[in-house]
C-alpha cells in the first residue's frame, strides 16, 4: 500500500473537499482524509479555530506545508503539477490526458516529436474514476482507472513527453503553418500539430435542486474517492458500464447498492461479464424501468424520490449517497460558435456529413474536392488516430506541409451519432497515412 503524502481536512458534506479528493484520487496521488465533526477536531488537526473557519478544507503536504482552502490549481501547483511550458514551440500539442491524449503522447514522444500534453483536470479523464477496468488488453486480472493512467502518463513523460494540468485550451488559430493554442490563463501554445482529445462532460439529471447537493450526497461519476466513505444505502443512477462497475465497487463497502436504470434490461447496456457480477451480488438490486425524479435534504442530501414507469408508482428512500452514470456529452465548446461545424448533440461534423450542410462559403468555396473521410469543415483539419499519422516526425512535418491552412487533428475516442449507427469517430481508415 503507498504511503499517505497529504492529510486533507474539513467537513463531511463540503463540496469543497470533495472535488479535491476527487482530484487526488483520480491522479492516483495517495493521501488521507479526516473528517472533522467538533471545533476541538478543527483545532488540534487542521489548526483551524473551528467547523466554521472560512479556510477548510486544509490540506497538509508531505513535507509540513499547508493549504488552506486550496483550488485544485493551488493543489497541482503544491505538487509541482501545474507549470509553464519548458519550449516555445511543439511538434505536438494534445489537449486532454484520457487515454486517446495519453496514447497519442506516448506515439508521438517515441517517436522524438517534441510534445506537450495539457489537461483541464486530472490525468486519465473519465476512465480515471473508474474503480475497475477488466477487458483492457494486457491487464488479465483487471486495473483500476486510476492506474492505468498513472501508468500511461509515466511511461508518456518516460519518453520525453511534457505533461501539465490544470491547463485548459480556450481558444485557437494558425499562424504561418503553425497551430496556435491560448490557455485560459492566457499563455500560447505553438505546434507543428494539434490533437483535441477533451472527451465528455457527465451528462446532467434535469432537477431543479440537483445544484444544492452536487458533492454534498449527489455525485456524477463512479466516485472512486467516496466508496469507503459511504454507509448505509447507495443508489447508483444509470445502466452503462460505468455504473455496473461503480455498482460493484460499492458493494464492497456498503450494505445496499440500488441501481435505477430507465431501460427494461442490463443486457441492453451493459458488458455481460458485469451483468454476471452484478446477478452474483447479493447486496446490489437492480430497478428496472425506473427514473430518479426528485432530490431533498437540507444542508446535504438525504433522500431521493423515483418513479417505477411502467407502474408510474412514486416511492421515497432515505439515503446520503447517489451517484450518477448516466454517460456524457461531447466537450466542445472550444469549437462553438464558428470554430468548427457541429451537429445539435455538439460532436463534430467530418467527411460525407458535411455534404449536406449549409457551410460558410469561405470553408470549402475554393475546394474543387469534397472533405476527405475524417476532415472537419476547415479543409486541412482532421479527426484521427494518432499512430495513423505519427510514423516519424519526418512524417508529421510532410503531413503539415501538405495541408498547410489547419494541420490539426482530433482524439478518436469520442462517439457521435451518424445516418446509419452510432460508431466510433476513428474507424481506422485514416486516409492521409496513404501518402507516407
Amino acid at each position: 500500500m503507498k504511503e499517505k503524502r497529504a492529510t486533507l481536512f474539513g467537513l463531511p458534506n463540503s463540496s469543497e473537499a470533495y472535488e479535491l479528493r476527487d482530484f487526488l484520487k483520480r491522479s492516483g496521488f495517495p493521501f488521507e482524509w479526516i473528517d472533522l465533526k467538533t471545533d476541538d477536531d478543527a483545532r488540534r488537526l487542521a489548526g483551524v479555530t473551528g467547523l466554521n473557519d472560512p479556510r477548510l478544507p486544509a490540506c497538509v503536504m508531505e513535507k509540513g506545508s499547508v493549504l488552506f482552502r486550496p483550488t485544485i490549481r493551488d493543489l497541482a501547483a503544491a505538487l509541482d503539477w501545474f507549470r509553464g511550458p519548458k519550449h516555445e514551440r511543439y511538434d505536438l500539442a494534445i489537449y486532454g490526458a484520457g487515454p486517446a491524449g495519453l496514447s497519442a503522447a506516448v506515439y508521438g514522444a517515441s517517436e522524438g516529436l517534441r510534445t506537450i500534453v495539457l489537461e483541464r483536470s486530472a490525468v486519465g479523464g473519465q476512465a480515471g474514476s473508474t474503480s475497475r477496468i477488466d477487458n483492457y488488453l494486457g491487464f488479465p486480472d483487471g486495473i483500476s482507472g486510476w492506474d492505468l493512467a498513472s501508468r500511461a502518463r509515466q511511461q508518456a513523460q518516460r519518453l520525453g513527453a511534457e505533461i501539465i494540468v490544470t491547463a485548459e485550451g480556450v481558444a485557437g488559430e494558425t499562424r504561418d503553418g503553425w497551430t496556435v493554442s491560448w490557455l485560459s490563463g492566457g499563455q500560447e501554445i505553438v505546434a507543428r500539430a494539434t490533437i483535441c482529445a477533451t472527451g465528455v462532460e457527465y451528462s446532467r439529471l434535469g432537477l431543479v435542486n440537483e445544484v444544492n447537493y452536487l458533492g454534498r450526497g449527489l455525485f456524477y461519476g463512479a466516485g472512486p474517492s467516496e466508496a469507503s466513505r459511504c454507509t448505509g444505502r447507495v443508489f447508483i443512477v444509470g445502466g452503462g458500464n460505468s455504473a455496473g462497475q461503480a455498482a460493484l465497487n460499492f458493494s464492497r463497502f456498503t450494505t445496499t447498492v440500488t441501481m435505477l436504470v430507465r431501460g427494461e434490461s442490463l443486457k441492453e447496456t451493459l458488458a455481460s461479464y458485469l451483468v454476471e457480477q452484478i446477478e452474483g451480488t447479493s447486496n446490489i438490486e437492480v430497478l428496472l424501468n425506473t427514473t430518479l425524479v426528485g432530490l431533498d435534504g437540507a444542508d446535504s442530501l438525504e433522500s431521493i424520490t423515483y418513479r417505477d414507469n411502467e407502474s408510474g408508482e412514486v416511492r421515497h428512500a432515505p439515503t446520503h449517497w447517489v451517484f450518477v452514470c448516466i454517460g456524457g456529452v461531447p466537450r466542445t465548446d472550444w469549437a462553438k460558435p464558428g470554430t468548427l461545424l457541429t451537429d445539435a448533440a455538439g460532436y463534430i461534423l467530418t467527411g460525407d456529413d458535411l455534404i449536406d450542410e449549409p457551410l460558410p462559403p469561405s470553408y470549402w468555396a475554393s475546394y474543387a474536392r469534397k472533405p476527405m473521410f475524417m476532415e472537419a469543415s476547415m479543409p486541412g483539419y482532421l479527426l484521427q488516430e494518432m499512430f495513423a499519422i505519427i510514423r516519424s516526425k519526418d512524417a508529421l512535418l510532410q503531413w503539415g506541409r501538405e495541408l498547410p491552412l489547419y494541420p490539426w487533428c482530433i482524439g478518436s475516442l469520442h462517439f457521435r451519432p451518424s445516418l446509419t449507427a452510432r460508431r466510433p469517430i476513428c474507424r481506422r481508415r485514416c486516409q492521409p497515412a496513404s501518402r507516407f
